[in-house]
């Protein structure tokens, strides 16, 4: 279970269990050594065991369980079973990161604070006759964040305080002087080798597939690969219980059982439309445009028009949830809630945040910092349905309200963009087995579809560590 603790402010998630609880396991079958007239038998290995009081630097254990293989058209033969997990250093968050001059930080924050007061006006000096307008120190932009904080503040600091504790009292979170001092090494993070959102630009250029072509691809049992042109111009299943491997352009990625995706741009959408299948959750986390992704060039971003051009109505059943992730820009929360929401026809119903801490239940930034903040936003919204289909729904059926200002407190991954799950949180919003979509993605999750430009960028082999294997 990703969630640890769950208390009336919202959850405290363990996004490294939820990441390893899902069964990467490659099953191969091969001839074995021996003579074929020898009795043999394959070990067949349960799932991965984690300690999930204490997932930080938690060690992995087989159970393994022997029994006699399965007559089949392979013959005498052993299962090989190779298992991975994600690599636990990049969630080893021990320390803010920030951690010198916090207090001289917080006390210029409050002073800025203080000053708002006289700048909300627009102040004029006379110069040489002429009234002009003094340089203040704060944008509308900023002053519009400011009170967006103080307004949320003590929400973010009562309920992650209450779920830290309970993090702590448990033993999930470790206080600095109850953790054991480790030397801090480096991390080695995979080389970027196969840039995903190239290939995609790239993959335009490719001959078209015809309609046959486009459906479906549907990994079985016992598929070992597929083309590159089938990864750019069709949505891809692994169906078996089992996780598959996959290359591109040479670098390797795990698939896990259940899962679907489609690699492409915004462009190139309709393998997903031409499925005809709808959906009762829609997670999207935007390329939102800021000043730090220009200055490092580390993604495309999207303008407001492109976004809104996404075909959500298309894509969501009635009743849809939908849950966008919003930066802690008040232009871009303003957007979602009264010009993208309203244009696909969603309702807005609540606001939630995530809340960034350490292991030991420390927010990664000050709270109170005029430059970074431990929290972003999720706005979630419901399909408005037309009269006609409330009518002839079934009384019976009734949706849970969402709650407002819920948190989700959560120690990051060092990798960029790497959402924590929130297939747990939201269960008790959709209804049973209900068809999940992620917008943007850049991982799979069993039971979903995801799509991006980079969909299979956490998926990469290099981010995982293979586990003593058995046969």
């Amino acid at each position: 279970m990703s969630v640890v603790h769950e208390l009336s402010p919202g959850w405290l998630l363990d996004h490294l269990a939820f990441i390893n609880k899902i069964s990467y396991e490659l099953h191969q079958h091969h001839e074995p050594c021996c003579s074929k007239s020898r009795p043999t038998s394959s070990v067949h290995l349960d799932s991965l065991h984690m300690d999930s009081v204490s997932s930080f630097g938690a060690s992995a254990t087989f159970v393994p369980s022997t029994s006699k293989p399965e007559s089949d058209d392979r013959g005498n033969c052993e299962m090989f079973i190779q298992k991975y997990v994600f690599r636990s250093e990049l969630f080893d968050i021990s320390k803010p990161y920030i951690t010198s001059a916090n207090h001289k930080e917080c006390q210029e924050s409050k002073e800025k604070e203080d000053l708002v007061n006289d700048v909300k006006k627009e102040i004029f000096i006379s110069i040489n006759g002429k009234k002009r307008k003094r340089c203040v120190a704060f944008n509308q932009g900023e002053l519009d964040a400011m009170e967006y904080h103080r307004k949320i503040r003590g929400l973010i600091l009562d309920g992650s305080s209450q779920l830290i504790q309970e993090g702590l009292t448990s033993g999930f979170l470790h206080s600095c002087s109850e953790k054991p001092n480790k030397c801090s090494e480096p991390i080695t993070l995979p080389l970027d080798t196969c840039n995903l959102s190239e290939l995609c630009e790239m993959a335009k250029h490719l001959p078209s597939l015809n309609e046959t072509e486009l459906q479906t691809l549907q990994l079985m049992e016992d598929d070992t690969s597929v083309t590159e042109q089938d990864l750019f111009s069709r949505i891809v299943e692994n169906t078996s219980g089992f996780t598959k491997i996959i290359t591109l352009m040479g670098q390797k990625y795990l698939l896990p059982p259940k899962s679907s995706f489609l690699l492409s741009d915004i462009s190139c959408m309709h393998p997903l439309l031409n499925c005809k299948k709808t959906y009762d959750v829609i997670v999207i986390d935007p390329p939102w445009q800021n000043k730090s992704v220009k200055r490092s060039n580390r993604y495309s971003y999207l303008s407001p028009l492109q976004i809104k051009q996404i075909p959500v109505p298309k894509l969501a059943a009635p009743s849809c949830l939908v849950v966008t992730w919003v930066t802690n820009r008040q232009k871009h929360l303003r957007f979602v809630k009264e010009e993208l929401y309203p244009s696909w026809s969603v309702e807005v119903v609540a606001e939630w945040h995530w809340v960034k801490i350490t292991s030991s239940g420390e927010f990664v930034f000050p709270l109170d910092s005029p430059h970074k903040k431990p929290y972003e936003g999720l706005i979630l919204g419901r399909v408005r349905e037309k009269a006609a289909l409330l009518l002839s729904r079934n009384a019976d059926v009734k949706e849970l309200p969402i709650p407002d200002h819920k948190l989700i407190v959560s120690v990051p991954c060092t990798l960029h963009s790497h959402k924590p799950p929130l297939a747990e949180v939201l269960k008790d919003y959709i209804k049973p087995e209900g068809e999940c979509l992620e917008l943007f993605a850049r991982n799979l999750q069993p039971g979903w579809t995801s799509w991006g430009n980079e969909v299979l960028k956490f998926q990469h082999m290099d981010y995982f560590v293979a586990l003593k294997s058995k046969s």
